[in-house]
């Protein structure tokens, strides 16, 4: 996608917004060319995202500024303090994180205070279980991207406890990770008005405890095999 567009297609559907209604974007990267990313978390060019984003979303303020990754070759800190800096001015009220460790999340939490993170998670793949942990702890909203990108692990353990729910194998993967932690927030993709209905009434899927323990089993079964 062509950098920039997802924020003006937002503001072009939904401003002037409705009260109560959520606005999040991130920065940290640049986008030189098709299929390239480079990354930029230097305070100017965060300063400058913001900005941006700001215009193209026509806010005054940005209720949730995500730091895309953590760059390799400027200070953590200083990312984090640049967004704290941008809270205290207004630009944006509340600050988040993505891609990161739980010593990320604890360095960035001496600086300002962080309302979400989001890290690659799925029910077949938990690398960033201990981070869960941590976020639900802290009482840190958990957003897992590539909610149903492991699916094909879990083959016929879906399909049965689908059939036996009346649902779908990726509303049952979706019911896992609200089942995993109330701090989760999936952000499945869509592109149709079908699917999202789909991924909404995943919510009023509830899993037994043998069910969810059953699923919860599929990535070391995977491993084993």
């Amino acid at each position: 996608m062509v950098p920039h567009v997802s924020e003006e297609l937002i503001a072009k559907a939904l401003a002037p917004y409705s009260e109560g209604l959520v606005i999040a974007t991130k920065g940290g990267w640049n986008r030189p060319g098709p299929d390239q990313w480079t990354h930029d978390a230097s305070p100017d060019h965060l300063r400058k995202a913001v900005e941006g984003s700001l215009k193209r979303l026509r806010l005054d303020r940005i209720d949730v500024y995500q730091l895309h990754v953590p760059d390799p070759v400027v200070s953590f800190d200083a990312s984090v303090e640049t967004l704290a800096e941008l809270r205290n001015e207004g630009k944006i009220r509340l600050a988040a994180l993505s891609n990161v460790t739980r010593e990320h999340i604890e360095r960035a939490r001496k600086i300002v205070p962080i309302a979400s993170v989001q890290n690659r998670y799925s029910f077949a793949d938990r690398e960033w279980d201990y981070v869960v942990d941590y976020c639900e702890q802290n009482r840190i909203v958990f957003i897992p991207w590539f909610p149903l990108g492991a699916g094909k692990v879990a083959g016929d353990v879906l399909n049965e406890v689908a059939q036996a729910h009346r649902a779908t194998p990726k509303q049952i993967a979706l019911a896992w990770l609200l089942q995993r932690s109330p701090m989760m927030l999936p952000i499945p993709g869509t592109s149709s008005i079908e699917h999202l209905e789909e991924n909404i009434a995943a919510a009023s899927v509830r899993l037994t405890e043998e069910e969810y323990e059953r699923i919860a089993s599929v990535p070391e079964m995977h491993r084993a095999a």
